[in-house]
């Protein structure tokens, strides 16, 4: 990608990063779902549109890892979802990252139907949904029937192991979710670009109503392992309000058994 190009990328990102949050703003004093405890309520099915889950960094369309899939097998441009643009790593890790882009499909967990971690679960092509009550916060994702549990106003809980999809401990500040996730296995990544991070990052996770149907994804990451500053995404969820909408079963696991085991094949 030209240095321009870039630019312009950052540039529109920065606009439409003001517009979201003055929107979001507005919201709060409208009228938003609230539980019976007077909560602000985000049970139901939400997907994420965009292409992040390919690079939440700004990029151009490129080609595709296979030649074969011609056009629909093709990376679609986007506009990405960090904050400034530009993840800030370590040279270290940014060298990290672009070795793990150049083997993606051959090193992405994803592609192996491993669960995909916070905040990846989020933006990946596949509605989730949200269960809710006073104590807990269930997320189920239709991705590899993957789920993670949220324990509300417990932050003496402490994670009993590292996960998948981590350590989820919520609070409320005003009409705001707020989740702090730790303890993340340090096998995950964020798009198929190679973004990563070790066993030390922590994501911290704002959910706003920007009004019915419509939440504002805000999560903060940090892991002074592989960067030299916290950082931030951001992009908008948008409720499912297909007929009948309901999460289907997409257990990936049998679609990657040749790709994982089939050398191991006895040959005749």
């Amino acid at each position: 990608m030209s240095m321009l190009t870039k630019q312009k990328l950052i540039f529109l990102l920065s606009i439409i990063t003001f517009s979201t949050v003055t929107m979001s703003v507005q919201a709060q004093s409208g009228d938003i779902p609230r539980a019976a405890d007077g909560k602000p309520d985000f049970s139901g099915i939400w997907q994420a549109i965009g292409s992040s889950h390919y690079n939440i960094e700004p990029h151009s369309a490129d080609f595709g890892p296979m030649f074969q899939l011609g056009a629909i097998g093709a990376i679609p441009g986007g506009l990405g979802i960090v904050e400034g643009g530009e993840i800030p790593y370590t040279s270290a890790a940014r060298e990290q990252q672009m070795e793990n882009k150049s083997s993606w499909l051959e090193l992405d967990p994803v592609v192996k139907c491993y669960m995909p971690g916070i905040p990846r679960a989020n933006y990946l092509p596949f509605p989730f949904q949200i269960i809710q009550s006073p104590e807990h916060i269930v997320f189920a994702y239709e991705f590899a029937s993957a789920s993670r549990i949220v324990y509300v106003d417990q932050p003496d809980f402490e994670a009993p192991i590292y996960s998948w999809m981590g350590h989820n401990l919520a609070r409320y500040e005003g009409d705001t979710l707020v989740i702090d996730v730790t303890d993340q296995v340090a096998d995950t990544w964020f798009d198929h670009a190679g973004n990563h991070h070790t066993e030390e990052l922590r994501v911290t996770e704002r959910y706003t109503h920007m009004g019915p149907n419509v939440v504002m994804y805000e999560a903060t990451l940090e892991d002074p392992n592989v960067y030299t500053r916290p950082w931030k995404v951001s992009f908008p969820l948008y409720r499912r309000l297909d007929e009948n909408v309901q999460l289907l079963e997409y257990k990936c696991v049998e679609f990657t058994e040749e790709l994982i085991y089939g050398h191991l094949r006895k040959q005749d």
